[in-house]
């Protein structure tokens, strides 16, 4: 018998913690295999598992005649993919109200009921919610966590820190993704993680998401296209026009729509919104999402391309090295009660990745392999859109960074106070 692995500590784990003294019932939400069931875990005291076919079977059956005991044992109560069995949603906003106390029940889904008729109360309120993904490179230990974001928020001097991730640690860690399960096994192994996620995702989790029967390959080739327009504005008429010139395939934009909503349902795709700060200047904010997947080895894998292949191909590790940055500042923003948006104006001034705290403080980011050219290029960008902030009815960014892939160590460049931070030395 294998050894059982020690669990690895999450952010999630935090914000759960706060978030269950404050609500009846909590309910994590992620894609399947990020880790959410197993972080409840760690804070239940009993648990439905409706994931488990025989246990959902008598389930059914004992909420048609006692549906009382789904909802009985020890507090918190884990729920396990409740979405299978979507009654019982409303089963525990009534028992919440009439029990009157905090932390009673946890649930978890990795799919969002999409028939708005399964439940009949939002469960406001009643029900928190939190977002788990996959893991981010301080979670999993690839980051040595020296430069901490909420320091930098406060306006702390953190000295120079060092930084051990090479090129080559940096194309496998997107290639391998942040599933938790990947970090415990060796690099050959933990790169079919990835790859069999994405080939669960058109071969069998699209066609059970909704009961919809979606086209396997028209999903593969949405994928790939996806793929391809990694931090990219792009319109589903654009998805459309790529998948033809590229597959030649026809999937009308129509199709394409559909495709998305499933796959967000999914949690599979977690697209970026713009940020609308005021400004100085006239020119027009483009509102247009980006597009990202919540992993980027959901991306190498649609595309079938290595760590090595990534190596030999710098210009397509930077716009998934991208994928893998967004996705670690989301699950930092997290515990910074905070979200990341991207901007971009019609003139085409752009910055990937802003930061914005819940209390109205905010950090401007762009992302970089690395490399004192492209360095000082993003540090102008982020100069540019400062500048163009009307801090007369809004306060200056907090900090300003370039997060890169690789570096020897993080610092503060004295010509404009821009941090320069290697991703493996960054935390929360």
């Amino acid at each position: 018998m294998a050894a059982e692995r020690a669990y690895k500590k999450r952010i999630a784990d935090i914000i759960l913690e706060r978030r269950l003294q404050g609500k009846g019932a909590i309910l994590i939400e992620g894609p399947k295999w990020c880790g959410k069931t197993t972080t409840a875990k760690q804070f239940a005291h009993s648990v439905l598992d409706l994931g488990n076919s025989a246990i959902l079977a008598n389930a059914r059956t004992a909420l048609q005649v006692n549906p009382e005991i789904l909802l009985s044992g020890d507090t918190p109560r884990l729920i396990d993919e409740w979405q299978l069995m979507p009654p019982i949603w409303d089963m525990i906003r009534s028992e919440v109200d009439r029990r009157g106390e905090e932390g009673q029940f946890l649930l978890t889904g990795s799919s969002v009921p999409l028939d708005p008729n399964s439940t009949h109360h939002s469960g406001t309120g009643r029900i928190g919610r939190i977002r788990m993904r996959t893991m981010g490179l301080w979670e999993s230990g690839e980051s040595n966590g020296a430069v901490s974001m909420d320091e930098l928020f406060a306006g702390k001097e953190i000295p120079p820190q060092n930084s051990t991730l090479t090129i080559e640690d940096i194309a496998y860690l997107i290639c391998r993704g942040g599933w938790p399960r990947a970090t415990f096994l060796s690099r050959s192994t933990a790169l079919d993680e990835a790859i069999d996620y994405y080939e669960a995702i058109y071969k069998v989790d699209i066609h059970r998401v909704d009961k919809v029967n979606r086209n396997s390959e028209r999903t593969r080739l949405l994928l790939r296209s996806y793929a391809r327009h990694q931090g990219a504005a792009v319109s589903f008429q654009k998805l459309s026009n790529d998948i033809k010139n590229n597959d030649n395939q026809d999937i009308s934009y129509e199709t394409i729509a559909d495709y998305v909503n499933a796959l967000k349902s999914l949690f599979v795709i977690e697209d970026m919104p713009a940020w609308n700060p005021n400004l100085r200047s006239k020119t027009a904010i483009q509102s247009s999402d980006t597009r990202y997947f919540i992993d980027p080895s959901i991306a190498t894998g649609a595309l079938r391309i290595s760590p090595n292949d990534l190596t030999n191909d710098l210009q397509t590790l930077g716009l998934l090295f991208e994928t893998m940055a967004v996705r670690d500042l989301r699950v930092y923003a997290d515990a910074l009660q905070g979200e990341v948006y991207h901007f971009r104006q019609a003139d085409g001034l752009e910055c990937d990745a802003v930061l914005h705290r819940r209390n109205g403080s905010y950090a401007l980011i762009e992302i970089k392999l690395g490399g004192n050219e492209a360095i000082d290029q993003a540090a102008k960008t982020l100069q540019k859109l400062a500048d163009r902030i009307d801090d007369t009815r809004m306060p200056r960014p907090a900090f300003m960074m370039v997060l890169t892939a690789v570096g020897e160590y993080s610092y503060r460049r004295p010509q404009d106070g821009i941090w320069v931070v290697p991703i493996g030395t960054l935390r929360p």
